[in-house]
């Protein structure tokens, strides 16, 4: 006679074992094409914008920079423009990977655990009380902020006996995120200054930047992206359920600290640069997991790709729809974004993560 056991989530079996037969080739080659896609996206924003240059005179500029005018815009502006929108997106894409993963909601994006609220709320202070207008010296407040958005949510989430679950970490990020964002709303209505700094910033965009912000977030991204990574198969467990990957040696309230803190740097790095631009980190897990499955070995670094390419991708379309302006590439991502996310979800059970 047989005895039954409960079944882990569908096809959270997948996510253990390693990569066997076919399976690690196709995904080998699923990166080696999102590199491509991403090569080429870097190109075109290099080469594409409101001001039109030949690709002769682009490719002279980045080898042979001459001080020009062709060689100013590609240098001083396209270029940091590009390494930006690829930093902004690889954060957004693993961030919201760590987001649906540690809630086990599917619909979950990065900003639900107050970051985008927790850096708001510093950027309209730091203008309101320091007079700061200047996004290379309001970004450390706005970092500072969703840092500390995050804690006081998984500080409120991990009051119970056991610690901070999917739903607690839920709860505790909606209301963490409508009390900032009341803060912040009566902050702007009270001082004109504060509020023309946070329209510009909160429209969400890659353009009007200093060249050294990127610098500036780098440290942070980078210190996520490692959290991420080390936390893969933690997270992997977790998929199983909390009572069996506690049985499997991992320590849950460990692994559930580290993806806060990830999402926090992640997520607050790129918000405190480019403003809280939306959809990437709502889009791009789903994307990179009709491929990878759940895996989190493999759906961080296929995520992070997708995320690059889909904010290059849309910046550069900014750029030509209105010829001598552009679209910001938080509004071209809102109006292209829904319509995938919508076509995606007829596609895929998203509720089976």
């Amino acid at each position: 006679m047989t005895t039954s056991a409960t079944a882990p989530p569908q096809g959270a079996e997948e996510a253990a074992p390693a990569d066997a037969g076919p399976r690690l080739p196709r995904r080998l080659a699923g990166l080696a094409l999102l590199l491509a896609v991403l090569a080429v996206c870097a190109v075109l924003s290099v080469a594409v914008g409101a001001r039109g240059i030949a690709p002769a005179e682009v490719w002279r500029s980045l080898l042979t920079p001459d001080g020009g005018e062709a060689s100013t815009i590609v240098h001083a502006l396209r270029l940091p423009r590009t390494l930006l929108g690829a930093v902004v997106g690889i954060a957004l894409g693993v961030a919201g990977v760590l987001m649906q993963s540690h809630t086990r909601n599917p619909i979950a994006d990065p900003s639900l655990l107050g970051v985008a609220y927790g850096a708001a709320c510093a950027v309209v202070f730091s203008v309101f009380l320091l007079g700061l207008s200047d996004v290379s010296s309001y970004v450390w407040f706005a970092i500072g902020g969703a840092l500390a958005a995050s804690v006081a949510v998984f500080a409120v989430a991990s009051g119970g006996s056991r610690g901070p679950t999917p739903v607690t970490l839920l709860l505790a990020g909606a209301a963490m995120s409508a009390l900032l964002s009341a803060i912040a709303s009566a902050v702007v209505l009270l001082d004109e200054s504060s509020l023309e700094v946070y329209r510009f910033w909160r429209i969400g965009s890659l353009s009007g930047r200093p060249e050294g912000v990127t610098a500036q977030i780098l440290p942070f991204v980078a210190a996520g992206l490692v959290l991420a990574l080390l936390g893969t198969r933690g997270m992997n467990a977790l998929a199983l359920g909390d009572d069996v990957a506690t049985s499997l040696g991992h320590r849950v309230r460990l692994v559930r600290a580290s993806g806060v803190a990830a999402i926090a740097l992640l997520a607050g790095g790129a918000v405190a640069a480019a403003g809280p631009i939306g959809f990437v980190g709502l889009v791009a897990p789903h994307a990179a997991r009709a491929v990878t499955g759940p895996d989190h070995r493999w759906l961080v670094p296929y995520a992070a790709l997708c995320g690059a390419s889909l904010v290059l991708a849309a910046d550069v379309t900014g750029r030509v729809l209105r010829g001598s302006g552009e679209v910001e590439v938080g509004i071209v991502l809102a109006v292209l974004g829904g319509p995938f996310f919508v076509a995606l979800v007829r596609r895929r059970r998203l509720i089976e993560l």
